[in-house]
């Protein structure tokens, strides 16, 4: 996973943005703060929580190795 060129953030940012949604909308179809998604997709968050990845991939539509 190291040497991928996408991170999780851009990967969520890819579906997020094939969904046509928000990264406020996200963050509530996910039940996570908005700061969080927010962070991921920045980057500011390289290794987020199976837990949180699990909720994005859900609240996306997709598998958890989509995101990662």
């Amino acid at each position: 996973m190291s040497n991928e060129k996408s991170t999780i953030g851009d990967n969520i940012r890819k579906y997020r943005n094939k969904l046509g949604i928000s990264q406020d909308v996200l963050s509530k179809k996910a039940d996570l703060a908005f700061h969080t998604i927010a962070k991921i997709e920045a980057g500011s968050t390289q290794n987020p929580t199976i837990d949180t990845v699990k909720k994005i991939a859900d609240a996306l539509g997709v598998s958890i190795e989509d995101l990662l």
